[in-house]
């Protein structure tokens, strides 16, 4: 088929601060994209500041919805322009993903309303009588200490809860609102059984009139659609009301949300059953696009997902690769067979693939830890030097956990640190900078002193291997030998984010962390999640019979410009001397927490 008669498909990501579009053909090229700023398009009729409104005495954190319609308006409208000779009548499949978390309540009006809309009207001035409630609760609410103590206690403790639906309950974070913001923290405080208990509570006209609940996702394909669209399979697990061992609903979990058994049933309803299937279609999109924007009334809106599973659909990753994020903060991620749960990460169904997981840690102690520790090192005497030069040097003139060939003193003591200017998540630590040493196989654990601290070039290499050891450890169950002869470990690393541009970091990745194909630099541009939701649309609706995401997609994704090979991964010894002191690492952090937990008990504050 030629390429300039073929089918397009059309991915959105409707982020806390922007709605992306990208347009793709069958062969994954970019055709066109467009974009919405809220803060720029919108900022002074809904008064928000990167997207959101928030209420510091209460901690919500909030989106008005009108926003969201207004800016699919506006989005669409862009991308027909941006589009140039191409026709939005050639774009057969829509996918997409929405900011995991957050949730709309519709009323009763909603469906007879979407299905009449006028193409003539904008959608917020038709859509504004659907709404039980006129804002989106926000990933970075603070408001639910109350049901997250609820739901840890529901099935018998954090860990239990973890077990059941992939993750424990996100507490209040202890960062001011305003630094979360300035910190781009990826950290994702608030799921939406927690919201929905909450606001049940102090809203409970709203939650009666209340005849629907969508997750930001499956909100945006309802409009698209024009009728209520299902919940996705993978997004459903940012709810903590999926039980992940048997794929439904978890009937404790509902009844404490609902307000007790006998409303289990109604919140059931509200909420629908999600689509079990992640391609496909769902339904052709609404008339109102039809008209308005020219699209054929033969596209196809397929199940959208949320924005962390759109993100492994963005390359593809395959069983046994790994995503390392490396922002202010960093975000490790695997596609993985293996369900082994932890109250300390996220496990999320697949979005494509039945009997996958997606695995998520995410750490808030990221960029800002190892920008501490660079600072720290004597300035650059170069004009124009940002400080990493002095920091990779010392990170490559450091031997791994720089135990050193001392005078016949063998290889030395291994040196391990704990750097938190936050309070960390993963574990869940104060804020502080901690140094101990230990025998090359792990033993004999001891805490250095301040006065026996080490040069400030070596924390660059220390602080650096912490943070890939901390993965590692919580990884480690999830990976097999790639193939024979090689220890278990990931196949590939790809690296994103600011940090995946240095040469330093990248080697103590490998070094760390292995990688038996290499470790990469990839770039797919700023529009991932939306890429993701237009792959998910192809392959939905061009598979064959049994075809995996990872067949079509793989088979048709193009490695040059997007990846770059940017150090070799595994390296045999060093990757084991980095096994041999796990066990110290986790040792380490359970004296810290139980410290803490003393320090706690004797009324010590430990902020």
């Amino acid at each position: 088929m030629s390429p300039d008669t073929g089918p397009l498909y059309l991915g959105f990501d409707l982020s806390t601060q922007q709605l992306k579009a990208i347009v793709v053909d069958s062969g994954l090229k970019t055709v066109a994209q467009a974009k919405v700023d809220f803060d720029g398009d919108f900022g002074a009729r809904y008064a928000i500041h990167k997207g959101v409104q928030a209420r510091a005495s209460t901690g919500e954190v909030y989106a008005p919805v009108a926003l969201w319609m207004d800016s699919l308006d506006l989005v669409l409208a862009r991308l027909a322009a941006a589009m140039g000779p191409l026709s939005m009548g050639r774009i057969a499949g829509i996918g997409g993903s929405g900011q995991q978390h957050g949730s709309v309540f519709w009323n009763a009006r909603a469906e007879g309303l979407l299905k009449t809309l006028d193409p003539q009207r904008p959608l917020a001035e038709q859509l504004a009588g659907a709404l039980a409630h006129e804002w989106s609760p926000n990933w970075q609410d603070q408001s639910t200490q109350r049901e997250c103590d609820a739901f840890d206690a529901a099935l018998g403790g954090r860990e239990k809860l973890a077990a059941a639906t992939g993750s424990g309950a996100h507490h209040v974070s202890a960062i001011p609102l305003v630094r979360m913001y300035e910190a781009k923290l990826t950290c994702r405080q608030r799921f939406t059984g927690t919201q929905i208990m909450r606001l049940r509570r102090v809203l409970p006209d709203m939650y009666a009139r209340t005849a629907r609940i969508s997750l930001v996702s499956s909100w945006l394909a309802s409009v698209l659609m024009g009728a209520l669209a299902p919940l996705d399979i993978a997004d459903v697990c940012g709810m903590n009301l999926w039980d992940m061992p048997n794929q439904r609903y978890s009937n404790e979990l509902l009844a404490l949300a609902a307000g007790g058994v006998d409303n289990a049933e109604a919140l059931r309803a509200k909420l629908g059953e999600p689509r079990i299937d992640g391609g496909g279609s769902m339904g052709a999109i609404s008339p109102y696009f039809v008209s308005r924007y020219g699209f054929s009334a033969d596209c196809q809106v397929v199940p959208f997902t949320g924005d962390n599973p759109a993100t492994i659909l963005a390359l593809p990753l395959r069983p046994l690769d790994a995503i390392v994020s490396l922002g202010t903060s960093t975000t490790f991620l695997m596609n993985t067979p293996a369900y082994r749960p932890d109250g300390s990460y996220h496990f999320f169904n697949h979005p494509t693939t039945a009997g996958h997981y997606m695995f998520m840690l995410c750490y808030k102690n990221g960029g800002l830890a190892r920008e501490k520790v660079r600072d720290a090192l004597p300035k650059p005497e170069e004009q124009g030097g940002t400080g990493w030069e002095t920091f990779n040097k010392a990170v490559f003139d450091t031997p791994p956990l720089d135990m050193a060939q001392r005078d016949g003193d063998g290889d030395g003591r291994a040196k391990m640190g704990l750097y938190f200017p936050l309070r960390e998540t993963v574990p869940n630590i104060r804020p502080g900078t901690w140094r101990f040493t230990c025998s090359s196989d792990g033993s004999d654990l001891q805490q250095t002193s301040d006065d026996e601290g080490w040069p400030t070039a070596t924390d660059a290499r220390i602080i650096t291997e912490s943070q890939a050891l901390s993965m590692r450890l919580r990884s480690q169950n999830l990976v097999h030998p790639p193939r024979a002869g090689l220890p278990a470990q990931p196949r590939r690393m790809y690296l994103v984010g600011g940090g995946s541009l240095n040469p330093a970091i990248a080697r103590v990745i490998g070094d760390v962390l292995g990688g038996a194909d290499g470790v990469y630099k990839l770039d797919v541009g700023g529009s991932a999640c939306a890429l993701g939701g237009a792959y998910k649309a192809l392959w939905a609706l061009e598979r064959k019979d049994g075809e995996t995401f990872d067949e079509l997609i793989g088979g048709r994704w193009k490695e040059e410009g997007s990846i770059e090979r940017v150090d070799e991964g595994f390296r045999d010894g060093t990757y084991q001397k980095y096994g041999s002191v796990l066990g110290a690492l986790e040792e380490m952090e359970k004296r810290l927490l139980a410290e803490e937990e003393h320090e706690q008990g004797h009324g010590v504050d430990v902020k």
